[in-house]
């Protein structure tokens, strides 16, 4: 009886890795252009992937595209580097004064359940319609992840790694710096992961009010003048936003937490 080993990078298909990770995407995008071209969806409201892509080429051309991907990025990635770089410190802080934890969780708790999206208006009235109430929603929804999974990486450190290390009479900040943070990292990008996802949902819906420019302002504006090509091509730019948001933060987190991967 014959055994059938695969080759290093294929599947049991005999496929490829990055081929087989391609097959839902590409399946996804044939059914998008054959379903309005047969008539089994209407063509108005979900036009044929090709009749988008055009829209988006054109776009490209004529910068329009340019002016509202820059915008939505600055905006997202500002908010967005302001969270982790206030969140991180402080759920550190937290997580390693247990006193504090306590005293301070219910209002992490309240904080985190209130949707960023009904203090809009909030944000709007005190912050105006300019671009601080925009940056401001988005760390107000990306800081509480960061913060609360940062306390959770320092908490659920290994309690044998503590007391090793207090074995071999380390003072507390070298603790802190040589077995907390580092066991903290995976959680602490768990956390930097959600924030960049909410950086760019939250953002969108606050373009979506009062702005000139933005990808949701496409989306919303395309929408209204009934330019559909054009709004799917704005959704569509949001989506590979998003994806690269989550790639970098991959990148980064292999980058520090390599360690990890050679123990």
């Amino acid at each position: 009886m014959s055994t059938v080993i695969a080759a290093p990078g294929r599947g049991a298909w005999g496929l490829p890795r990055a081929a087989r990770s391609s097959v839902a995407i590409v399946a996804f995008v044939a059914l998008w252009e054959v379903l309005p071209r047969l008539g089994w969806v209407d063509a108005t409201f979900l036009p044929p992937f090709s009749v988008v892509l055009r829209a988006l080429y054109e776009m490209a051309l004529t910068g329009e595209l340019w002016m509202h991907l820059l915008a939505s990025t600055a905006r997202a990635l500002s908010g967005f580097v302001i969270a982790v770089a206030l969140g991180v410190p402080l759920g550190l802080f937290i997580g390693w004064y247990r006193t504090l934890a306590e005293v301070l969780d219910p209002l992490l708790e309240l904080f985190r359940n209130t949707a960023p999206l009904a203090l809009l208006p909030v944000f709007v009235l005190v912050l105006g319609m300019g671009e601080t109430s925009k940056v401001s929603m988005v760390v107000y929804s990306c800081i509480w992840p960061v913060v609360l999974n940062t306390v959770s990486g320092v908490r659920n450190v290994d309690p044998l790694l503590i007391r090793s290390a207090r074995s071999m009479a380390l003072r507390p900040v070298q603790l802190f710096v040589k077995v907390v943070l580092p066991a903290a990292v995976p959680s602490v990008f768990t956390g930097i992961r959600i924030a960049g996802a909410y950086s760019i949902l939250v953002l969108i819906a606050a373009e979506m009010v009062g702005a000139k420019a933005g990808l949701g302002y496409l989306v919303n504006y395309s929408q209204f003048t009934f330019e559909i090509p054009k709004m799917y091509a704005g959704i569509i730019t949001l989506a590979l936003l998003g994806l690269a948001f989550n790639q970098t933060v991959l990148f980064a987190e292999k980058r520090l937490a390599a360690w990890k991967e050679q123990a």
